[in-house]
């Protein structure tokens, strides 16, 4: 089993959700990032997204595009978004997916990219813009690396391709919670728990929600329907919030321990 699978049904198995949190890598720097993750998993995450950043971000909001710029304005770049992923590596266990847009890996090269992202320790690969049936060009190399093809499913997707993705599914399935961009939003629990639970029913894999999830409470009230709550925008803003500063991992941690034990059964 995957690492990413051996992490979710052991918490399945305890009957626990999983927290899963999303920063952009490089945010202010990749040094500052590397700190923040160690605080990540100390403070109790149980899956890491490591976004990767790309001059034109279209599936995210002014948050995560302001976060990219600062990324890349800092000379980040997917390599060393996989050397900062392998100095963690050594320090963790946490299932690490990296996260962003198909133009960096294409021009890293498909099976290049599988090979080095495999050896820096990385089990999952999220790619918002490439749609499935499109992903003849990476997917081979990704499973001969071991590497999971999180597949994204939105209110929009039809219901009978829904379906067959679902079924499909590899890591988890990431299940946007509302249509637009990262932290247009509020998620809206109640109108999505119907959806989910018709994936879930479907799904091979377990489904994480995501997009609009900001505060304890809102994670909280996903936890109810989804195996797992997905924190991005809102944990970009504190990074964003304090930057450089002494604080920044106290605030972050801060954070995501109030996150962890929101999706915690008492």
């Amino acid at each position: 089993m995957s690492r990413i699978a051996l992490t979710l049904d052991a918490l399945q198995q305890r009957g626990e959700k999983a927290l899963i949190t999303y920063l952009v890598a490089g945010d202010p720097d990749l040094e500052t990032s590397e700190r923040v993750i160690h605080a990540l998993v100390e403070a109790g995450v149980d899956l890491l997204e490591v976004g990767f950043p790309f001059s034109d971000p279209m599936a995210d909001g002014p948050t995560i595009q302001a976060a990219a710029e600062r990324a890349l304005a800092a000379g980040t770049t997917l390599r060393g978004v996989l050397a900062m992923v392998a100095r963690v590596r050594q320090h963790t266990n946490v299932p690490i997916v990296l996260m962003g847009y198909f133009n960096p890996v294409f021009r890293y090269g498909a099976a290049a990219f599988a090979r080095d992202a495999a050896a820096a320790g990385v089990d999952g690969l999220l790619l918002v813009d490439l749609p499935p049936e499109e992903a003849g060009e990476i997917h081979p190399h990704l499973r001969a690396a071991g590497i999971d093809l999180i597949t994204l499913l939105a209110p929009t997707t039809p219901e009978e391709r829904a379906a067959r993705l679902a079924g499909q599914g590899e890591g988890f399935l990431y299940y946007v919670s509302m249509t637009g961009v990262t932290g247009s939003q509020k998620v809206d629990a109640q109108a999505i728990s119907t959806a989910v639970a018709r994936v879930r029913r479907n799904s091979a894999v377990p489904v994480a929600v995501g997009f609009g999830v900001t505060t304890p409470e809102d994670a909280r009230a996903v936890a109810v329907f989804a195996d797992a709550v997905v924190v991005g925008s809102a944990l970009v803003q504190v990074i964003a919030a304090h930057g450089q500063s002494p604080r920044l991992i106290m605030e972050v941690a801060a954070f995501v321990r109030a996150l962890k034990q929101a999706v915690t059964p008492a």
